[in-house]
């Protein structure tokens, strides 16, 4: 099962907001181009790249155009459960609150 986290679902909110007034027609494409990408983790939820070394958080790279997302997530396997943390642009530099 996937979830995701308070602070990931403002996280789309202002991906959209940004895409939005930027380019109100391709606004919804971000969004389901995370949501797709989410979805892989489902079945593959050790497809993400560690985080960090000693980190039990993986990042999912997400390719949109000609950059992409990141979704920073943890998986809990005796849950059989998925918890995306925080999603960002790929040219951001971090992550909110981390």
């Amino acid at each position: 099962m996937i979830v995701f986290a308070e602070a990931a679902f403002h996280d789309l909110e202002q991906i959209f907001e940004f895409n939005h007034e930027r380019d109100p027609a391709t606004a919804l494409a971000h969004l389901e181009a995370v949501r797709s990408a989410v979805l892989i983790l489902d079945a593959h939820p050790k497809i993400g790249r560690p985080a960090g070394a000693g980190s039990a958080l993986r990042e999912l790279v997400i390719s949109h155009g000609e950059s992409g997302y990141i979704a920073l997530y943890e998986h809990a396997p005796a849950e059989d459960l998925v918890r995306i943390v925080a999603i960002r642009h790929q040219r951001e530099t971090g992550y909110r609150g981390k």
